[in-house]
Formats: structure tokens, C-alpha cells, sequence
């Protein structure tokens, strides 16, 4: 079980309890969701962290033609994390162009 609070909203990642409720280590490593962390400042330390924590680090932290900087990582249960850290702006039009010409919709 984990939590996470942003005010006076709370998130919370829960272990298996039923038969509704299934951890990824029950399903074969099929994950049903996809949990995306934004951070502030420093996402190598915090992937550092996690890495000592004993999260399985998928994707070393590296930066992304979109302007974040991000890594992947799956927790002791099998849940899949991505975790970015804003690094520079970058405009929609720069990151269809640095994508490959990659189309993206719903740009904030």
C-alpha cells in the first residue's frame, strides 16, 4: 500500500485483496493501469530512491524529445511507474518535429 497526497487529495496504490483486485505477480506481469508521476526537481535522485527501495528500474532517467525527463520503473509488486521531471519547454510543433513527425493531440 502506498500513498500519495496532493492537498487535500489522496492517491492510493493497493496490494492484492480479493479476486477483483489482482497484483500484476498474479497476472503474469500484465498490468491494467498505467500510474505516471510528475516530480518537481531532481528525478535522478528520486530514481536513485526507488532503485535502493528495490523498485526493478526499467528505463534508466533520460530526456525526452517532449521536455520532460523521465524513467520507468516497476515496484515490488509488478505496477509499472513512469516518473518525469519538466527539464525544458518545449512547444507542440518542436515535439511533433523532434518526434519524427509523430501527430500529438491533446498538447496542454
Amino acid at each position: 500500500h502506498a500513498e500519495v497526497r496532493f492537498g487535500d487529495a489522496v492517491v492510493m496504490i493497493g496490494s492484492e485483496w480479493s479476486d477483483e483486485y489482482k497484483s500484476p505477480l498474479a497476472t503474469q506481469g500484465k498490468v491494467t493501469q498505467s500510474i505516471h508521476l510528475s516530480v518537481r526537481e531532481d528525478v535522478d535522485a528520486h530514481c536513485a530512491r526507488a532503485r535502493a527501495s528495490g523498485a526493478e528500474i526499467i528505463a534508466e532517467p533520460q530526456d525526452q524529445f517532449y521536455g520532460d525527463r523521465t524513467y520507468r520503473c516497476r515496484d515490488l509488486e509488478g505496477h509499472i511507474w513512469t516518473v518525469s521531471q519538466p527539464v525544458r519547454a518545449v512547444t507542440r510543433e518542436q515535439a511533433e518535429v523532434a518526434g519524427g513527425g509523430l501527430k500529438i493531440t491533446g498538447w496542454i
